[in-house]
C-alpha cells in the first residue's frame, strides 16, 4: 500500500508497532517535496521554492512551450509519409503530452497569472488535446478488445465427449459469434479512428490552431505572470495552490464509493454514470502530479515497475501509481461501452451479440479489478 502524502506538513509518523500492535503497512513518508534518499545538506543551492515565482513558474512554463513547438517542427517534417509514420505518431504524443501539462498548470496556477489570457490559452489547449488524443484511443480500444475476444474464445477443454457448444454455455464463452464480433469491432473503431486521425490533421492545419500556436512561441519566451507575484518566493505562492490541487484530489478520492460500493454498479444500466466520478479522480491526480512538477521540477518519462525512482519523491511516486490504475480503470470503462454500442447493432446475429455480451462484462470486471487496486494503493481517510 502507498502511504497517503500531504503537501503541507510531513505525514505524522507511522504508527508505532507498541502502539497499535500492527507493523507498519508502508514505508514512513518522506518530508514533503524532498526527493527520496537525498540528503538535505548535501546540495547548498537553494530549492526551487526559496526560488522567485518568476524563474519557477515561467521555467516551467517556458520548457513546456519549447517542447510543443518541437513535437509541432518533428511531425511537420515527418507527417504524409508512411516510412515516417512512427515518427509523427511519437511528434503526436509529444504534442498531447505538452499541452495536457501546459493546460494543467494554467488551470492550478491560473491566479498568478494573466487570467483572461490563461482561460483562454488553456481551453484551446484543452481542445487540441482532447482532439490528437483520440486516434490513439481508438486504436488502443480495438486492440484491447480483440486481445480479450481472443482470450475468451480460446477453446476451453471439456469432459471427454462433451461437444464444443456445450463447454462454451456451460463456461460462458463467446463461442461461435466470437469471429463475427471481432470484425463488427474492427470496422466500427477502424472507422472511427479513421476519423479521428483525419480530424487532427484538420485541426493541425486550421487557423485555430496556428494562433494556438502563436501564443505557444510568445510563452516559450514570456509567460504573462502577475507582476504583484512575480518576485515572492514559490513557497509562498505556487505552494499554497499546489496544496489546494492536492486537497481537492485527497477529497474526491474519499468522495469515492469504497470497498463493496465500489463494484455496486459495475454491471448496471447506470455503470457510466458512476464511471464519471473515478475519471474526475483520475484528472484530478493528474493535476496533481503536474503541479508537483512545477515545485520540484520536470521528471523524466513515468518509471515502470521495479525502477529505479530515487529521483521522485514518495507523493510523486504514489501518484504515477494511482494513475496506472485509474488509466487502466478508464481504458476498460470504454472498451465496454464500446462494446455494448456494437451489441445494440441492427440485425446482428443472436450469437453475435451473446458474444459482444460477453465481451462487456469482461471488460466491467476489468474496471471493477482497476477500482480495487486503486483503493489497495491509495485507501480513503478512514480506512488509514
Amino acid at each position: 500500500m502507498v502511504p497517503r502524502h500531504d503537501l503541507t506538513d510531513q505525514r505524522r509518523a507511522a504508527r508505532a508497532p507498541a502502539a497499535t500492535g500492527q507493523r507498519p503497512t508502508g514505508p514512513p513518508a518522506a518530508p514533503p517535496l524532498q526527493r527520496a534518499g537525498a540528503d538535505p545538506a548535501a546540495d547548498v543551492r537553494p530549492t526551487r521554492e526559496a526560488q522567485p515565482t518568476r524563474e519557477v513558474l515561467a521555467g516551467y512554463l517556458h520548457e513546456r512551450a519549447g517542447e510543443l513547438l518541437r513535437g509541432l517542427r518533428a511531425h511537420d517534417e515527418a507527417a504524409g509519409s508512411a516510412e515516417t509514420a512512427a515518427e509523427a505518431a511519437e511528434a503526436v504524443r509529444l504534442l498531447r503530452r505538452s499541452a495536457r501539462r501546459i493546460c494543467g498548470t494554467l488551470q492550478t496556477f491560473r491566479p498568478l497569472l494573466d487570467t483572461g489570457w490563461s482561460d483562454r490559452v488553456g481551453a484551446e489547449l484543452r481542445w487540441l488535446a482532447e482532439v490528437l488524443a483520440k486516434e490513439h484511443e481508438y486504436a488502443a480500444r480495438l486492440d484491447r478488445l480483440l486481445t480479450a475476444l481472443h482470450r475468451l474464445s480460446a477453446p476451453a477443454a471439456g469432459p471427454d465427449g462433451e461437444s464444443a457448444g456445450s463447454v462454451e454455455a456451460r463456461t460462458g464463452r463467446p463461442g461461435v459469434g466470437a469471429a463475427k464480433a471481432g470484425a463488427l469491432l474492427e470496422r466500427q473503431l477502424t472507422l472511427a479512428r479513421t476519423r479521428a486521425h483525419s480530424a487532427a490533421l484538420r485541426a493541425l492545419g486550421s487557423g485555430r490552431f496556428h494562433a494556438v500556436a502563436d501564443e505557444i512561441a510568445v510563452l516559450a519566451s514570456e509567460a504573462p505572470l502577475d507582476e504583484q507575484s512575480a518576485d515572492r518566493p514559490a513557497a509562498l505562492t505556487l505552494r499554497p495552490l499546489a496544496e489546494l490541487t492536492h486537497r481537492r484530489f485527497a477529497e474526491a478520492v474519499d468522495a469515492l464509493p469504497h470497498g463493496p460500493e465500489a463494484l455496486a454498479h459495475t454491471l448496471t444500466g447506470t455503470e457510466g454514470r458512476h464511471d464519471a466520478g473515478w475519471h474526475h479522480v483520475r484528472h484530478l491526480a493528474r493535476q496533481t502530479r503536474y503541479a508537483l512538477e512545477v515545485l520540484e521540477g520536470p521528471r523524466p518519462t513515468a518509471p515502470g515497475p521495479g525502477a529505479d525512482t530515487g529521483s521522485t519523491t514518495p507523493l510523486h511516486a504514489a501518484l504515477v501509481l494511482v494513475g496506472r490504475h485509474l488509466t487502466r480503470h478508464r481504458d476498460a470503462a470504454e472498451a465496454a461501452a464500446a462494446a455494448s454500442a456494437a451489441g445494440r447493432t441492427p440485425r446482428i446475429a443472436p450469437a453475435t451479440a451473446y458474444a459482444l455480451g460477453v465481451l462487456h462484462a469482461d471488460q466491467r470486471h476489468e474496471v471493477e479489478a482497476a477500482r480495487l487496486a486503486f483503493c489497495r494503493t491509495w485507501p480513503p481517510a478512514g480506512d488509514r
